[in-house]
């Protein structure tokens, strides 16, 4: 997307000029996440890669989280990672 706008060819007193735009492609999956068994009062990483770099949320339920002792989000380019330490049954 960085790459659209106005481009001009200039050969001495002539130019020519021609727009350009650039549609970008959704960001889609490329590794899901995946189901966890783990047990109680241990610590559990979730991870997925998209297929560009883009800001995801972390949600249980409805339920936005939001970084904290408990939930630690990660991302680096492509790959999403939450860490959910201290598991609780609740947490399931």
């Amino acid at each position: 997307e960085s790459d659209a706008g106005d481009y001009t060819c200039v050969c001495g007193d002539v130019q020519s000029t021609a727009s350009l735009t650039v549609h970008a492609l959704p960001v889609l999956f490329k590794e899901e996440l995946k189901n966890e068994e783990v047990q109680e009062g241990t610590s559990v990483s979730l991870h997925c890669e998209l297929t560009k770099a883009a800001p995801v949320q972390w949600k249980i339920g409805s339920k936005v989280l939001k970084a904290s002792d408990k939930f630690q989000m990660r991302q680096s380019g492509t790959t999403a990672e939450l860490v959910i330490h201290d598991l609780e049954v609740e947490d399931a």
